[in-house]
């Protein structure tokens, strides 16, 4: 996978992208990316890349021009026709799990990263493929947007985390939330690890996580388990949980 992302701020991604699994994924050739400042693409001769609305009102508008030949000169610098080039604003989609598992299986990204009042509207209509909000309240612009949504993104790749099986098991991947996690000392402190967990038998250490991930849901976010076909086995023990 090749990313390329399109800011006016390039210096914010740099502790991201150079740091922790980011890092780690990029040394080991899981993924590229390119940090653009499309204000180098603009014909303005005073590089200004934002102009007032028409029609009035407050703030600056990002003009179209910068914008549709940055992503011209990225897309033909991969050759390919195919980019997913999405668009960070509070209007879009809200982004999930389902949705980093999607973006995953492309060879290219492209993040339009705005500041300012929003963007032209043309850009919206006839360049990008994807918009996508990161939850319903607004940022100075799209750069931190546009790091969480790499970073869920870049994990799911081929052998960047160290675990096969970790992503699979995280919340969301499964439309749970994750089963609680216990590590050493088996007693700290009093607290005590349960026991099934300390018994060897997969089975029934298997069969306790998945109880306790649909807990957790049921306790925390039990929207997720509205309109989802839910095995007879989990309705039951829902139906415990509701009569408690």
């Amino acid at each position: 996978m090749h990313i390329d992302i399109l800011t006016l701020f390039p210096e914010m991604f740099h502790g991201v992208l150079q740091s922790s699994i980011l890092k780690k994924a990029y040394e080991n050739d899981r993924f590229s990316y390119n940090l653009v400042n499309f204000r180098d693409y603009t014909e303005n001769k005073h590089y200004k890349v934002d102009d007032y609305p028409y029609g009035g009102g407050a703030g600056m508008v990002l003009t179209p021009q910068p914008i549709f030949d940055t992503v011209e000169a990225v897309k033909k610098q991969r050759k390919s026709d195919n980019s997913r080039i999405i668009l960070m604003c509070p209007q879009g989609e809200t982004y999930n799990q389902k949705k980093a598992e999607e973006l995953s299986q492309e060879d290219h990204l492209i993040f339009i990263c705005g500041h300012y009042e929003g963007y032209d509207e043309r850009i919206r209509e006839h360049l990008v493929t994807d918009e996508i909000s990161i939850g319903d309240f607004v940022l100075t612009g799209g750069e931190i947007g546009s790091m969480v949504v790499m970073d869920s993104v870049v994990r799911l790749l081929p052998e960047v985390l160290g675990n096969k099986d970790s992503a699979p098991q995280d919340s969301f991947s499964t439309g749970l939330l994750e089963h609680p996690h216990y590590t050493r000392p088996a007693d700290f402190r009093g607290l005590k690890v349960p026991e099934v967990l300390l018994s060897g038998d997969h089975g029934k250490i298997n069969a306790w996580r998945e109880r306790q991930s649909l807990l957790r849901t049921y306790q925390r976010r039990r929207d997720l388990l509205e309109h989802k076909n839910i095995p007879e086995e989990w309705k039951r023990w829902i139906e415990e949980w509701d009569d408690k």
